[in-house]
Parts: structure tokens; sequence; C-alpha cells
């Protein structure tokens, strides 16, 4: 059997199929037909009360995604899967198969807890050692393999762009099964019927207005973003909570899982949309929420040009300002754009779109998933997620991109001290302060503290460990903090899997919780490896 799935990976790396191909025209693998390999029993299933078998699936088509959760071409083909799911629901069973890249995401628990910020209702089994991986000879993320009803592999494909091509061939498998097809439906267990509800969801992102002594935070899971003062009291809720793309007042506007958010003369709010790929800008005087970038929809383009009206995004994640420019950090190409705000023009100001760490001009450089963006006015700071690294960018136009932190897409650690010899895992929030860059190294669980004259990097809190605990900052837990802001001598940390706003006192050196208060005159207050560009893809069997 392995034989026959090296075959198949030779073909997966030197076949170039067209984007949108049915399946590839070039060979016909009638003669090499092979039964998927059974999973590997005792590995933990999320989704799912008891381990599945391809056994007992038989009379079901089999779609199986080998992905892992920091990686952003995992995330994008989520939706597509919930196409397909939703269309073939009584023909079809999704499995994921987490194979993870950082060492944090072998853990089952992040494993559910990515599962429910990306709303996952299928089951996924931890793959925490490459067993199954190494079991079906999968080679980069995602990778997504099909298994007709007889439990035979049909065919695999490897990058985004995954409805057409499934589609068309579920489809045929559906004719050409019509008589051994199950169509019985089956009920998962979810873990989302059993988490408890917070009042935060996945807070991702947070800022400060010290002019007014605000903090403005991204409530990612319930779809808003919340105003409020030092003290924890609402303020303002923008976005009626549920996902969509509604522009209009504040209490009927509808967000898709926004991220980024940074504030613009006092009283503008320009949001990264990411889910519905658009900048949003909300206007804290008149209450109105527009669209000023995007389609509302996911476009592949790395050479951004015209009205940022009309231009497609990808993946919009942090925001920050110099001057009148607006400058996104754009996980999904790699690279970051920006936006004159004087005039909606849209234009990109780093990294060539190919996914590494590689330092040069501006728009040679490569980059990797920026996740965070900060500045001091003359250079950019950004978290460079995938590659555990921390950039700077000049914002002159013919200026450069270094490295402070990071060597490679597979090089990460939890290490201090000199710059050279730092490592981070998988950092993603920033919040820049007076020569000093604050990082939440986001799968190291820790708050993190970069010198910018000394060239140095220590913890500020946190001791590695995930969990929710306050107290001294050697002593506290924090489960993948992912959003940071300075104020008063205080960092506000949104962490994330904990749903809280932890604050780390600079001078008393100690963690708390922020505890947020509900205003219930509130008018609208609602309660309530390698990640791949390229897509490859290989069907065993033409289906007809």
């Amino acid at each position: 059997m392995r034989p026959i799935f090296y075959f198949l990976l030779l073909l997966i790396n030197f076949t170039s199929c067209n984007f949108k191909a049915k399946y590839s025209e070039s060979f016909d693998m009638e003669n090499y037909k092979v039964r998927a390999p059974e999973f590997k029993t005792g590995l933990d299933w999320l989704n799912t009360d008891n381990p599945l078998t391809l056994k007992e699936l038989r009379g079901k088509i089999v779609l199986i995604d080998f992905w892992t959760y920091c990686c952003i071409n995992c995330m994008h083909i989520l939706p597509e899967l919930k196409r397909l799911e939703e269309k073939y629901k009584n023909e079809l069973v999704v499995i994921g198969v987490h194979s993870a890249k950082f060492n944090t995401e072998k853990e089952t628990d992040n494993i559910r807890q990515a599962i429910l910020r990306y709303n996952i209702s299928h089951p996924v089994v931890n793959d925490h050692n490459f067993d199954i991986w190494r079991q079906y000879s999968a080679h980069a993320w995602p990778t997504l393999v099909l298994i007709d009803p007889n439990g035979y592999v049909v065919g695999s494909h490897s990058g985004e762009g995954i409805f057409d091509i499934f589609d068309y061939n579920i489809e045929n498998l559906i004719k050409k099964h019509k008589n051994e097809l199950n169509t019985d439906p089956i009920n998962f267990s979810l873990e989302k019927d059993k988490k408890q509800k917070s009042f935060l969801s996945f807070p991702s992102k947070i800022i400060s207005d010290s002019d007014n002594n605000k903090l403005i935070i991204s409530d990612s899971g319930n779809n808003r973003i919340l105003i409020l003062d030092v003290n924890g009291n609402i303020l303002q809720i923008i976005g009626n909570s549920k996902q969509g793309n509604k522009n209009g007042n504040f209490s009927e506007a509808e967000f898709n899982s926004p991220q980024g958010v940074v504030l613009y003369k006092n009283d503008i709010l320009f949001i990264a949309d990411t889910e519905n790929h658009t900048i949003r800008k909300a206007d804290l005087k008149t209450g109105i929420v527009e669209t000023i970038a995007g389609l509302g929809y996911q476009v592949y383009n790395r050479f951004p040009k015209g009205n940022a009206k009309d231009v497609g995004l990808n993946s919009p994640w942090d925001l920050t300002i110099a001057e009148d420019i607006l400058y996104i950090a754009m996980a999904g190409p790699h690279q970051i754009w920006k936006i004159d705000l004087n005039s909606n023009l849209i234009s990109l100001h780093a990294g060539n779109g190919y996914e590494n760490i590689v330092d040069d001009k501006l728009l040679n450089s490569q980059l990797a998933q920026p996740s965070g963006i900060t500045t001091d006015g003359l250079v950019l700071y950004f978290a460079d997620s995938e590659v555990s690294a921390i950039r700077k960018a000049d914002i002159n136009t013919n200026g450069y991109v270094k490295t402070l932190i990071g060597s490679g897409l597979f090089d990460f650690g939890d290490k201090d001290g000199n710059f050279k010899k730092a490592l981070l895992q998988h950092p993603i929030g920033l919040a820049y302060n007076n020569n000093k860059i604050y990082i939440a190294d986001t799968y190291n669980n820790k708050i993190k503290e970069l010198d910018l004259k000394n060239n140095n990097i220590k913890t500020l809190a946190g001791n590695g460990k995930e969990g929710n605990s306050d107290g001294d900052f050697e002593d506290a837990l924090f489960n993948e903090p992912s959003g940071l802001a300075y104020l008063n001598n205080k960092i506000y940390v949104a962490d994330t899997n904990n749903d809280l706003i932890r604050v780390l006192d600079l001078t008393t050196k100690k963690v708390s919780t922020l505890i947020i208060k509900p205003k219930p005159e509130s008018d609208n207050l609602q309660l309530k490896d390698l990640d791949i560009d390229s897509t490859i893809s290989v069907f065993f069997d033409k289906i007809t």
C-alpha cells in the first residue's frame, strides 16, 4: 500500500493542474486504485463521542482534511468545507485530521479551542505524532483526500480553492454509487454544545485611546467591537453580534470575526473584518459603519491597485496608522498593504507574496502570515507569525524589511535574551511604547518585552503553562493571548482562549482580570510543512 501512496505523492509534487480542474486529465489511475488506510487507534477525537473508523463509514463519501490551526490556508478552506457539508449533508462525512506544526497545537484542549473559535462542526482527530499524516503521505497544509463509499481513495488536493473540484467529484461519486450510498444522517456530539457561555468570545485584539482613557476590544467570536473605560464599563457596542456583512448604524451593523482595530483622529475607528475580507470604518460621532475596502469575499491578489472599495482583500488581520496612511497586516498573501486615507487608494507596501522569512527591499522581501502590526511613526513593527518572528519594515517606500527575531518556518521555541538567539512561538499581538515592543507570544502563553535600544527580549508575565491565574507576573497563567494595548503604565491583554481581558500593572508587577460591566441602559447592548499558496490536485479515477 505504501508504494501506491508514494506514487501519488510524486504525482502531486510534479503534476500541475488548473486551479479549478475537475480531475487530472493527464493520468488514468484506474490501475492504481487503493483502499484508504484505517485510522490509527488510541488517538483523541473531538466533535464526536467516539472514535470513528472508515469501516463503519462505508456507504458514506468521506473527505479527510489534514490541517493545523495556525495555518491561514487551512482557515481559508473552512467556509468551503462547510458549504460542501451543507450541500451533501446526507452523503458526505468530513473528518479533520489535525497534524500540528507548533508544539502547543499538539494539545487536544488547544485544538478544542480552535474548533470552537472557527465554528467547526465535523469530527476532528488529534494526529499529534503525524501517524495518519504518514499513512496518507500528506505533505502540506491543507491536504484533502476523497474516499468513495466502498473505502477507496479517489483523489487528493493540496491548497486552497477546494469547493469546485470536490463539488464536481462528490456529485459524480453520488451518481456512480447511488445503489451503495448510505444517506441516513449522522449526528455528532459537538464541542460548541458543551461550552459554557461567557460575555466575551475569543477576544482577539485590543487597543487604547490614551486621550480619552478608553479601551477598544475586538470581541471576535461575538462579531462585534466593544468600547469601554479602564474600569470595565461598556460605553459603546459596534455590531449586533450576528455573523454577517452589513453596514448601517452600530446596533444593526454585522461583522464576521473582526480582528485588528485602529483609531484615527479620535473619532474614526478602522476595523479589519477578517472573514469578510474587508476594512470597515466606524464613525464614533455619527454611529455609522461603512466599508472602505474589499469586496466581501476572499480574492487572491498580490498586486493591489486602485480605489480600495474596488479591490479584493485576503484575510486582513491587523491595522496601524502612520500619518494618513492605514497599514494592513494582510495575512492571506503574506504581505503588508496600505491605504491612503485621503484618496482611499490601496497599494502594496511590503512582501512579494511568497511565504518565507527573507529580508530585502520592501517589495522584494518575503513574509509569513503577518498577524500583528504597530508603529513608532517611522517604522512598522510586525509579528510574522508563521516564522515566529518580530520584523520591521521602513515606512519610506525606498526602505527595507529587517528581521529582529526569527529565522525560519520551522524555527521556534521559548528563549529570552539577545535578538540573535531569542526564540518565540507563533506571536500574534504587538504594542509599541517608548522604544519597547510588548509581544503576545501566543503559543508560549507569555507576554514579553522587546527592548529596541538594547536588542534584548525578556518575559514579563506568564510561566509558559496555559491556564487562567492572576497574581505575580512570574506565576500568572494565560491561554493563547493574541492582542495587547499599553495605557497608563499597564498592559491590557486580549487573553483569547480564556475569553478575558487581563491587566499587567508594570508598577506592582501583578496580573489581574478586568471585570467588564455591561451598561443596562445602553441601546445597542447585546447580552446574549509548509503553508502553500499553490494548488495541486490529482484524482485517481475519472468518475463518470
